[in-house]
């Protein structure tokens, strides 16, 4: 019983700073709304009757929530296949070899060596899986693939095979 006059109450104390913020010319908040809070918590006013009121008092802006206005940015990364990645001897692997990211990211794998590659997905096994698969790329083509939810994502040129890479999305 305790808890569930203590959420409500911490609930209705919140909005009543935002009254107490945002009603227009107001000296203080007006007392039916302190009585109906008082009431709910003693038991008088019934927990719909609460809420209906509270919805009221946001649907007549008497109470003015504050809206998220920041528009979402677009969350971006890269991973580059370098020059000489195809040579069995070089040194080159992916840069990235692993991208950490976050959920919702879009990633676009850029080709900047000098013959073609493929981005293939593979499971935790090396067996390719249709989750993101890339034609060949040639000098200069890119490849994309946005990333809705975590784990640990493989991948490898199907020419190259040798040439393997990760995504980890958190």
């Amino acid at each position: 019983m305790s808890m569930k006059i203590a959420i409500p109450t911490i609930l209705f104390s919140v909005l009543l700073i935002s009254v107490t913020v945002n009603v227009a010319n107001a000296e203080s908040v007006p007392e039916w709304i302190k009585n109906t809070a008082s009431w709910y918590g003693e038991g008088i006013v019934s927990e719909s009757e609460f809420i209906n009121m509270i919805k009221f008092l946001i649907e007549n802006d008497i109470i003015v929530l504050e809206k998220d206005t920041r528009v979402p940015q677009k969350m971006e990364a890269t991973i580059i296949i370098p020059n000489g990645n195809f040579d069995v001897s070089s040194s080159s692997f992916y840069i990235p070899l692993n991208l950490e990211i976050i959920v919702g990211t879009t990633v676009t794998w850029a080709n900047e060596d000098t013959v073609s590659h493929t981005v293939q997905s593979q499971d935790e096994f090396g067996k390719v899986i249709a989750l993101f698969n890339s034609v060949p790329l040639i000098t200069g083509d890119r490849f994309e693939f946005t990333f809705e939810e975590e784990g640990v994502y493989n991948y490898f040129c199907s020419f190259h095979p040798w040439r393997v890479g990760v995504v980890t999305v958190k």
